[in-house]
């Protein structure tokens, strides 16, 4: 267990050394308030700011229920979603003006492409974020049709480029790093995950001694395997549940809560709420059947909840962070282990919390020590935050 005198001191952990003088230009398909690789790079941007480091992060935005960034063009398969086709002098400009010694691209779509021209034109460094494995994701779309095969088409064409012409890329789980070096990633390396500082800052509000008040948060969508957490509500009368996100199934989720009294949906929410949200419930689930990492459940430790997860979630590959973490056996319905972990003494599960919250300090601390050096231009770093 970590020592519990690093939970006291947050600031000394989130700004493990000196990034001024960098000049960093994220350039991401991913809107910050819309999804998990969004918030990421949200995040990771305070963070180098805050180590003293020029950022500019250019991305789409969702505000009030509009897209702005570009032309929208629909996401196949995710009516909630949106591609943004940006203006490409508007984007030229911002990253020009801030004249980057290294240029981060996130996602492969046309904002990702257009940063990886621009990394190329100025001279500066590319360093690709691996998030999703989007080529397996829209396997699980049957329904698309032509449409899908011409999305998983596109999606290998655009990494394989992104990768060829790339400096460094990082992905953040063993089995995405192996997934990038089959698609051509010629240097690849493990990255760690950052916390918004108010997780960090804020000491957690406390959960109590029982697991009454449950909490989903992510995309409605198959992958999530968002059934489980249903049928487990229909199981367990005795425990409520709230279900946060949007995606193609909130119609579904949204007539499954009005057939159950313990069941919520409290649609999205917006990034400054997360917080207060998880710090009242018990507990958070994620039964993900594909889940790169999952940052929802990393928070949730940060805030020292009880946080289960399936064995696809590749936040279970950092042995400093599985410490904390409960897993939902592949045997295991969600229900069964609910009433598993709610049985166990107060107390252990109380640790497990504590374990939980130390090592989301620590590994947010290493993560942005390892981003500085890779930015700092030492391509051979590697984050050290598996134990």
């Amino acid at each position: 267990m970590l020592n519990r005198s690093t939970a006291a001191d947050p600031d000394r952990l989130v700004t493990p050394r000196d990034g001024s003088g960098l000049r960093v230009a994220i350039v991401s398909d991913a809107a910050p308030e819309r999804n998990g690789v969004g918030a990421y790079y949200q995040d990771l941007a305070d963070h180098l700011k805050s180590a003293g480091a020029r950022v500019e992060l250019v991305a789409p935005r969702y505000r009030a229920g509009s897209w702005y960034g570009g032309f929208a063009l629909p996401l196949p398969g995710d009516p909630t979603q949106k591609i943004l086709v940006p203006f490409p002098s508007l984007v030229s400009r911002r990253v020009h003006r801030l004249n980057p010694d290294v240029v981060v691209v996130p996602t492969p779509g046309p904002y990702g492409m257009l940063g990886m021209h621009l990394a190329r034109r100025l001279g500066a460094d590319l360093v690709v974020g691996f998030h999703t494995h989007f080529e397996r994701l829209t396997g699980l779309f049957t329904d698309w049709g032509l449409g899908g095969h011409i999305a998983q088409a596109y999606l290998k064409a655009c990494h394989r480029l992104l990768f060829r012409q790339s400096d460094l890329v990082l992905a953040n789980s063993d089995d995405m790093v192996a997934v990038a070096r089959r698609i051509g990633a010629g240097r690849v390396s493990l990255m760690g995950t950052p916390i918004a500082r108010r997780f960090l800052d804020r000491e957690p509000v406390s959960a109590g001694g029982s697991v009454e008040r449950v909490l989903f948060a992510g995309r409605l969508a198959p992958e999530k395997n968002i059934e489980t957490v249903v049928e487990a509500a229909r199981r367990l009368p005795d425990i409520e549940f709230l279900v946060a996100g949007d995606g193609p199934l909130r119609p579904w989720v949204q007539e499954q809560c009005r057939t159950l009294p313990n069941l919520s949906q409290v649609g999205w929410v917006k990034r400054a709420r997360v917080l207060a949200l998880i710090d009242s419930v018990d507990a958070l689930v994620l039964p993900s059947q594909v889940e790169s990492f999952g940052t929802i459940a990393l928070e949730a430790m940060a805030r020292a909840r009880t946080v289960l997860v399936s064995p696809a979630c590749g936040i279970l590959s950092w042995d400093l962070l599985s410490r904390g973490l409960f897993t939902i056996h592949d045997d295991e319905h969600l229900a069964d282990a609910l009433v598993r972990v709610r049985d166990l003494d107060p107390a252990i599960r109380e640790r497990k919390a504590r374990i939980a919250r130390d090592a989301a300090i620590e590994i947010n601390r290493r993560n942005l020590d390892h981003w500085l050096t890779i930015l700092g231009g030492d391509h051979s770093s590697t984050v050290d935050a598996r134990r």
